[in-house]
């Protein structure tokens, strides 16, 4: 602990002590380090994964590799291949029609994306803390 400029005591390393205290309270609930457990691993008869992100190696990458292999699409046709890739590895993959009404269209795309670039900009100039002038 240290005491800041006010006076008043605080830690010095708030987010490491509250990393520190999820962690413990995790374990202690028996949410962290499940995969260990040898009672939980005779009952499901396989091998438990020592992590339960599978999207990462799984989905994520391949979708990455696929854009890499296709660099020269542009946003909307990137943004397409993503939804046409999600939809042909689905367990019931819709019909080319049903496809055909559920995707956005380019000008949705385009609208989306300049709808989240102006909000972007928006907050980018909006003044935060620190910004304001000190009268």
């Amino acid at each position: 602990e240290t005491i800041n400029e006010y006076g008043t005591r605080c830690l010095t390393h708030e987010k490491l002590v509250r990393a520190r205290d999820s962690l413990i309270r995790l374990i202690k609930s028996g949410n962290l380090f499940t995969y260990l457990d040898p009672d939980l691993a005779d009952q499901t008869l396989t091998c438990l994964p020592a992590m339960n992100n599978q999207i990462e190696g799984g989905i994520n990458a391949q979708l990455r590799a696929m854009l890499k292999d296709h660099r020269g699409m542009s946003l909307a046709r990137r943004i397409k291949a993503i939804f046409w890739w999600c939809y042909q590895h689905i367990e019931n993959p819709a019909t080319p029609a049903e496809i055909l009404k559920i995707m956005p269209t380019d000008t949705q795309l385009e609208e989306y994306y300049l709808n989240q670039e102006n909000l972007h900009i928006t907050q980018r100039n909006l003044p935060g803390w620190g910004d304001a002038i000190i009268w």
